[in-house]
């Protein structure tokens, strides 16, 4: 039996500095499922941000959690995949988890997980969806980070947003994520015009389910599986399709898959992008061990908050820095 335990799971909303916009929509702040683990005298803690996209809300999430307070109250040696939850509920408990065990053991995350010792990593700017002179302006307001992530996924226009950005910030990398917004079709018409405007990648072009003429497909751009890649399970699928896995810490169910999916591309012969949604610091934190494994890394989660959580995840030069310990693991 685990001595003292005790569970709280919060909703906190986090207002957002500028609107973000993708192909499927705007949002203005990010709402997260926070879970605190007490042991002890010792407190461990972890974020997640429900999305609905998958099936989630903030409530749900929250639900779901609370329906295992028992077990996770009980047990010493409770997981969140043996407790069956997954995605963003998943997540939160097994960073929280993980964190608890950090502090009960003074020893940090990176190497309770067999990893080696983090280091500061390029992360990118998101540009997100919008005009192509708005576009282009919010690519200059990044001056400190030399990759650009832009969203897309509404057709024809976006090569012009592209060549805005690329005429804003002729120094930048570009990659792209069109959120299942074009076809197979679009793709391949397009895809010239972005290899020419110094495009490297482009983020889950297709529906899911509806990128197998990805198969093969003969074009100059890497492209990555996101909605096509939740957990370890799904990597198989992607070869042949995809060069790179996203890895998400609300999809996979939490650092704990997180790690076991990069694994799994890996011996797949794919590559890896570390991403995030919107959140906290605290959520970015895990994500950087994370990425640390990755080719590209997408942690800018935290950037577009009004406020933060204090200590905060520090940026420097279009770099994102290992957590310090006080926040998490």
């Amino acid at each position: 039996m685990s001595p003292l335990r005790r569970l709280e799971v919060a909703i906190e909303e986090w207002p957002l500095s500028k609107p973000f916009a993708i192909s499927r929509g705007v949002d203005l702040s990010a709402i997260v499922v926070v879970v605190r683990i007490t042991e002890n005298g010792a407190v461990g803690w972890g974020e997640s941000t429900p999305y609905g996209r998958y099936g989630e809300t903030p409530q749900s999430v929250a639900d779901a959690i609370e329906a295992c307070r028992e077990a996770i109250e009980r047990e010493d040696g409770v997981s969140a995949k043996a407790l069956g939850l997954r995605g963003a509920a998943a997540n939160a408990l097994d960073c929280a988890l993980v964190d608890l065990a950090c502090k009960r053991e003074r020893t940090p995350a990176w190497r309770l997980l067999g990893q080696a010792q983090p280091r500061a990593i390029q992360t990118t700017a998101t540009v997100t969806l919008d005009t192509p002179a708005k576009m282009a302006a919010d690519a200059a307001s990044w001056p400190d980070f030399n990759l650009l992530k832009l969203k897309l996924g509404e057709g024809d226009a976006d090569i012009e947003r592209v060549a805005a950005v690329r005429r804003a910030r002729p120094d930048a990398r570009l990659i792209c994520d069109a959120n299942e917004g074009w076809t197979v079709d679009q793709l391949a018409n397009y895809a010239g015009a972005l290899a020419g405007l110094g495009v490297e990648m482009v983020e889950q072009p297709c529906p899911e389910g509806a990128d197998e003429g990805l198969r093969g497909l003969d074009i100059p751009l890497l492209l990555c599986a996101d909605e096509s890649c939740h957990v370890a399970a799904d990597v198989e699928s992607l070869v042949g399709k995809y060069q790179l896995a996203s890895i998400k810490l609300d999809k996979a169910g939490g650092i704990t898959g997180a790690l076991e999916l990069a694994q799994a591309a890996q011996a797949q012969g794919l590559e890896i992008m570390m991403g995030c949604m919107l959140a906290t610091s605290l959520a970015i934190a895990p994500g950087i061990l994370v990425g640390q494994l990755a080719r590209y890394v997408d942690l800018d989660g935290s950037l577009t908050l009004v406020g933060d959580r204090e200590p905060a995840v520090s940026y420097r030069d279009g770099m994102v820095y290992p957590a310090p310990e006080a926040l998490w693991g």
